[in-house]
């Protein structure tokens, strides 16, 4: 059973920046960040493609936050650069073993992490 162990998150300022880390047990196809606002659904951030390296982004984070991979390809980060307020939220890393879908459909995950709560303030 894949295992994934996210760090990082907590409280900063509007135009300050965060670092998340999520570390994966074995290889994963791709892994992607969520995030989760109270009242909202979850929707898709960002994802990297491990063999690969490329990646993807939403429209409301592009130009903002940077997804990458360490050289052992076990660890994904996003920094995410010049938050804002309503970047506030829960955010969790989540794998798949293999294309199972866009990559912003949370149908398409396979493994999720615990989450980690991003609160940004004004």
């Amino acid at each position: 059973q894949l295992q994934l162990v996210e760090s990082g998150g907590g409280s900063v300022q509007a135009g300050g920046s965060l670092r998340l880390s999520c570390k994966t047990s074995s290889y994963v196809y791709s892994l992607a960040w969520f995030r989760q606002a109270p009242g909202k659904e979850r929707e898709g951030v960002a994802v990297i493609y491990t063999r690969t390296g490329s990646t993807r982004y939403a429209d409301f984070v592009k130009g903002r936050f940077t997804i990458s991979q360490d050289s052992a390809l076990s660890t994904k980060y996003l920094q995410m650069n010049n938050v804002k307020p309503e970047d506030s939220a829960i955010y969790i890393c989540a794998a798949a073993s293999e294309y199972r879908g866009p990559w912003d459909d949370a149908g398409s995950v396979e493994y999720w992490a615990q989450g980690t709560q991003v609160t940004v303030s004004s």
